[in-house]
């Protein structure tokens, strides 16, 4: 069974991803689902597994990509940012990005 967050932690992250990391969004969701020809991407929610991003097509179509977190199934709201900056590693690795520094 997946662990659900509050909504307060939920909208609390979202707010922070869309927000501020639009261009991290973007990249995880082009890091998983490399077939597609995704132009922009929003967090729309995550729980204990993992990630949800709607994604925006070349075409204007919409997509959603779900990622497992790296670290497997989380419970704690401090973990969901350990989990985003592993997801954004490894986005840059499967992109052949070089990550920025994180604070």
């Amino acid at each position: 069974m997946r662990h659900g967050f509050d909504d307060a932690a939920v909208a609390g992250v979202l707010a922070h991803m869309n927000g501020d990391h639009d261009d991290d969004n973007l990249l995880i969701a082009r890091a998983y689902a490399p077939d597609a020809d995704i132009v922009a991407a929003t967090m729309i929610g995550f729980d204990g597994a993992g990630g949800e991003w709607r994604a925006t097509l070349a075409t204007g179509e919409e997509t959603f990509v779900r990622v497992p977190w790296p670290g497997g199934s989380i419970t704690e709201r401090r973990e969901v940012r350990r989990e985003i900056v592993a997801l954004y590693d490894e986005s840059c690795r499967r992109l052949g990005i070089a990550p920025r520094p994180h604070d």
